[in-house]
């Protein structure tokens, strides 16, 4: 059964996470870098297909930063990877060393 917050032709009730509550906003509702209110009179400019801003500089910006933290973890995980093979490269080159553990002497 649909809730009171649905209309009655809709198929689907579509309640907001957070309750519905006056301060719910919706995603469209604001630029994404600066907040900065979007209106149905302006251009609205898109990034991921669902990312909206209010200006190509804005946009600009959150391209430029996704692509810096982009380089930015490309270059940990092959760092990591390096230490990773070179631990593996250590770890091959010890001799093999086996220590006893409590063996039963018989006396």
């Amino acid at each position: 059964m649909p809730s009171s917050s649905a209309s009655a032709s809709s198929l689907f009730a579509i309640v907001p996470l957070d309750g519905g509550g006056a301060t719910s906003r919706h995603a469209m509702d604001a630029c994404y870098l600066c907040g900065k209110p979007l209106s149905r009179d302006f251009d609205v400019f898109m990034y991921r297909g669902d990312t909206p801003f209010c200006s190509e500089e804005c946009r600009a910006v959150q391209i430029d930063t996704d692509e810096v933290r982009e380089r930015i973890n490309t270059k940990i995980l092959k760092e990591r990877a390096a230490r990773n093979e070179q631990r593996r490269g250590v770890a091959a080159s010890e001799p093999n060393i086996t220590r006893a553990g409590n063996v039963p002497v018989a006396s």
